[in-house]
């Protein structure tokens, strides 16, 4: 059931108009005894759920019980970022997600299912599994809050991956992830509707439909510099995520009027502090990039290539070397074939030799760390003195004669040039 849908392309929502919205969504649902809340984490400051989950706290107060982060194999989040990202929410009523260890399994994908979504490529069945925490009875409203946007592994971020991820498993989210990269990054993202995402609905319909979700969803942009809240849509089935899906594709997809030979992206430090997310700047842009491109990511707080020990031990270990590279190298290991989602990840961080990839690192990451996995490097303090990324606009720039492509945020849209974008 659809039980809100405002804004549009253009569309300005302001903090009080989603909090009136969503007092009103709440008051239709009527009393509800005990609830919990699924934001992400603070690597999606930028998507309003952090405001939004205090207002979920401020009308429900003591019956808002837990707030789970959806970390998926993230790091668990600090004191000062749920202070900052949540703020006034009494810290005691957040939980830290186990993806290894802190999951139960709700039911099996068949194998016969996997093949028939991959195309006959995979031939494995998949374990639904989410935190323990959901399947206590005493819940009776599960509030997962999320931002839709473009997606490198679903095609659109958000609704039933915030749970089947986010909350889940290492069986779903290394199979899952690994479907994405071997039907094709580049036929999926940007599309609402993709393998992934049908594996993503087979789970909560046949195994989390007695789960009491109801999904909160934004599309937000930049104006003027600043986030703005384009779509509210609050629902409990795909109709909800949909309409966010069409909404974002409108709102955060950048169609360029010719490839790009040179692009630079800017990774926040405050969000951006490992390759695993860094990466955006590769998933998001690899449509609009030319043959022989040069793809240059300053990421000032790149501490580390995964977030997880076992992912980042991985990374370094076997690189990004491309799809048949990764692909050897999965069916010679074990250790591949046990952590599938790095295998996918490291497919999906690779050009495939089309494009040059460098990193410009702050203190944290060394030259010979960035080269051994396969990118360039250059040094960071010699880019911010070139191009000075703070007097740059996102889009085209000219620097000393030099036409640039200047992104300040990745994990904001989808950038493509229509041969590379044609349904």
């Amino acid at each position: 059931m659809l039980y809100c849908a405002i804004g549009s392309k253009d569309a300005v929502i302001t903090p009080q108009e989603v909090k009136d919205a969503l007092f009103g969504v709440f008051e239709k649902l009527g009393p509800r005894k005990r609830v919990m809340a699924i934001p992400p984490d603070y690597t999606r400051l930028n998507s309003f759920a952090g405001p939004i989950t205090a207002m979920v706290d401020e009308y429900y107060d003591a019956r808002l019980t837990d707030i789970l982060p959806a970390l998926g194999t993230h790091s668990p989040m600090t004191p000062e970022q749920i202070s900052d990202m949540f703020p006034g929410v009494p810290q005691d009523k957040f939980r830290v997600h186990d993806w290894r260890g802190g999951v139960v399994s709700i039911g099996e994908v068949p194998a016969s299912y996997i093949e028939k979504v991959s195309e006959g490529k995979l031939h494995y069945g998949m374990q639904v599994q989410v935190n323990r925490l959901l399947l206590d009875p005493g819940f009776d409203a599960i509030f997962s809050i999320g931002q839709v946007v473009p997606h490198e592994v679903i095609g659109m971020a958000n609704y039933t991956k915030n749970i089947f991820v986010g909350t889940g498993g290492s069986d779903f989210i290394n199979k899952s992830h690994f479907i994405g990269s071997v039907y094709g990054m580049e036929r999926i993202m940007g599309r609402a509707k993709s393998p992934v995402r049908d594996v993503f609905e087979y789970a909560r319909t046949h195994f989390a439909s007695d789960i009491p979700i109801i999904y909160i969803l934004t599309v937000r942009a930049k104006q003027d510099g600043k986030m703005v809240t384009r779509g509210l849509f609050v629902g409990d089935d795909f109709e909800c995520f949909r309409k966010a899906a069409e909404l974002s594709l409108e709102t955060n997809f950048i169609m360029v009027e010719k490839p790009i030979r040179k692009c630079l992206v800017w990774l926040d430090p405050a969000e951006f502090k490992s390759t695993w997310l860094g990466n955006k700047a590769v998933y998001r842009t690899r449509m609009a990039l030319a043959d022989g491109a040069q793809l240059i990511i300053m990421a000032p707080a790149l501490r580390e290539f995964g977030e997880d020990k076992t992912i980042d031990s991985l990374i370094r270990k076997y690189g990004y070397k491309g799809t048949p590279h990764t692909l050897a190298a999965t069916e010679a290991n074990a250790e591949l074939r046990e952590n599938l989602g790095a295998s996918a990840h490291l497919i999906h961080g690779s050009s495939e030799g089309r494009f040059e990839i460098i990193y410009a690192p702050g203190p944290e990451m060394s030259r010979e760390e960035i080269e051994s996995v396969g990118y360039g490097y250059a040094d960071l303090a010699a880019l911010e003195e070139k191009y000075r990324p703070e007097s740059l606009k996102d889009g085209w720039n000219t620097v000393d004669g030099e036409e640039i492509y200047y992104i300040s945020n990745p994990a904001l849209g989808l950038w493509a040039h229509r041969d590379r974008f044609k349904d």
